[in-house]
């Protein structure tokens, strides 16, 4: 599969744009529609209430032709499993009601093996005409080693899991085997299952109304639409060679690294070279290439043009170069784990770098990877259960507007699992869940106010993992802006310090989260001064930073 080729319409027929338009925002529905089966059908709390899936439709070349709007890294795994099986599976073999899954970063099943795949064939008048695909985040895998990926859980290769619409038992007993919490795995399947049927329904029903060439040839358009789309905002950057470099720490690994990027814009195409990054390491904060380009993509989407369409056509003028073996292009055995610490980072490098060319476009840098997860042993049910957040920090300025409060940023994207749902199913109770004053950025636009967000285990002793990047290295200000505030974990009374992320807390112990917060933007002397009071008056930020940051006379 080569995201980069360029279609043409089948056979040269004409569809005019009306039509388009009209099948193109119908494959979007069909993505969006998917996903929110997936939500609505699911039983674990990561799913249902993170909202931790993503689903894409691929064209039977495997090109991706209408993406949700979800999770942006998960994109990564999805072109990865599509990519496999059309270069490993003789597709004559392939039928209706096949259904492949996958999870391994290094066979094309995934980016982390918690992401698994769903990819399933669609067929019309006997041909395969599209392929509907969607991830979702199993909470599952937990209290594991990260040096390499054969400690981090289940691998699984590209493989069938249905065959004409039969479910392949022994091989779901196979994964569920190798499950901490197999309950949940199987009835998140059947959701994602349900997901994958309706795409085939919608898609097929779609061919029987325009008819399979047309619906084929107007997706071709929509890849071109979304290219030259594309290179129209990638044009209205000036040519040049764009770089920038940072300090980057995460708690899984005890040095701290130098991350850079270069940036080539030139003409209508843009160039990234990641080269002088550090090598993979022993611990799970390395990206296999598919991640790399995912996250990449999210960036460029952002500043050319948020309304273009997630489509392979977006894809092709944009290049990147990473060399295996490094962080950002890592092959097996590297862990995988937390991929969105440097994917978090490598966004914010990309905003700085291209700071100087397109200013009123970037942001701040942002809250990195942040994350906390509780399991063990239910007391009511005697089952193990694992309860798993990506906690919100909050975005850095831009030039006209403060951050986003309390947000996840970049390639994330989930949302928060209510208090009400969480302390429902697990033996954790949440003590406190508030915007932390004065953690915003300072500058003439303020960085968001970040989340604490503490919780205590009860009635048993769980194992506990919490902690993200920018605990040493704070989240950057930009044009004169000042930086974030940092990542700190706080353990309650009695609670062990944990080792890179990981110890226990008791009966009645409790453990805190405050992910870092987004940098400012350009000085905080010129804020406006109607606008320091309306903190004040808010409780974002104390009496001492008026005076003494903003320069506020009270």
């Amino acid at each position: 599969m080569n995201q980069n080729s360029n279609p043409t319409a089948a056979s040269g027929l004409y569809v005019d744009p009306v039509t388009v338009e009209v099948i193109g925002s119908a494959l979007s529905t069909i993505v969006e529609e998917m996903g929110k089966a997936i939500v609505r059908a699911a039983y674990s709390t990561n799913i249902k209430e993170r909202q931790d899936c993503s689903t894409v439709l691929f064209d039977a070349e495997g090109r991706t032709i209408a993406q949700a709007e979800r999770i942006p890294i998960h994109l990564g795994s999805l072109l990865g499993i599509a990519e496999y099986v059309l270069k490993h599976v003789d597709i004559s073999t392939v039928e209706p009601g096949d259904v492949f899954v996958g999870n391994d970063a290094h066979t094309g099943g995934g980016t982390h093996l918690n992401d698994i795949v769903f990819l399933e064939p669609v067929f019309f008048e006997g041909e395969l005409v599209a392929w509907v695909t969607n991830l979702a985040h199993h909470s599952d895998f937990v209290d594991r080693g990260h040096k390499h990926i054969f400690q981090e859980g289940l691998r699984i290769p590209p493989i069938r899991l249905y065959r004409k619409g039969v479910l392949q038992q022994d091989v779901m007993d196979l994964i569920l085997l190798n499950c901490q919490v197999p309950r949940e795995r199987i009835n998140d399947f059947r959701a994602q299952m349900a997901a994958n049927r309706l795409g085939v329904q919608r898609y097929q029903a779609l061919c029987t109304k325009y008819g399979k060439e047309v619906v084929k040839a107007a997706s071709a358009e929509i890849l071109n639409y979304a290219d030259r789309k594309t290179r129209a905002g990638i044009a209205k950057i000036p040519d040049g060679v764009y770089e920038h470099s940072c300090r980057f720490d995460s708690n899984l690994v005890d040095e701290v690294m130098d991350l850079k990027v270069r940036i080539e814009v030139r003409g209508d195409e843009i160039f990234f070279d990641l080269s002088g990054n550090p090598e993979q390491v022993r611990a799970p904060i390395n990206m296999v290439y598919t991640a790399t380009l995912a996250t990449v993509y999210f960036a460029v989407k952002t500043l050319v043009d948020p309304d273009i369409p997630a489509n392979s056509g977006f894809h092709r003028p944009i290049h990147v170069a990473a060399p295996e073996g490094s962080l950002f292009n890592a092959v097996e055995p590297a862990a995988v784990y937390s991929r969105t610490d440097p994917a978090q980072r490598l966004v914010d490098l990309i905003f700085a770098a291209l700071s100087k060319a397109i200013p009123e476009e970037v942001c701040a840098a942002c809250t990195g990877g942040g994350l906390m997860t509780f399991s063990g042993i239910h007391p009511r049910t005697n089952r193990f259960y694992v309860y798993n957040e990506m906690c919100g920090g909050s975005m850095g300025a831009r030039a006209g507007k403060d951050g986003l409060d309390g947000v996840q940023v970049h390639t994330t994207n989930t949302a928060n699992i209510p208090i009400e749902a969480l302390e429902f199913e697990h033996p954790i109770m949440v003590e406190r869940y508030e915007l932390v004053k004065d953690s915003g950025g300072p500058g003439q636009w303020r960085g968001g106010m970040t989340i604490r967000r503490k919780v205590k285990a009860l009635d048993h002793t769980a194992t506990v993992s919490a902690g993200g990047t920018n605990a040493i290295v704070p989240p950057w200000g930009l044009f004169g802006g000042m930086d974030g505030t940092t990542t700190n974990v706080e353990l309650g009374e009695g609670v062990a310090p944990l080792h890179r992320r990981v110890g226990q807390v008791g009966p009645g112990q409790s453990i805190a989260m405050v992910a870092s917060s987004g940098g400012g933007y350009g000085d905080p002397k010129k804020r406006d001064r109607a606008l320091v009071l309306k903190d004040l008056r808010e409780d974002r930020i104390s009496e001492e930073a008026a005076r003494e940051i903003y320069g506020l006379e009270l």
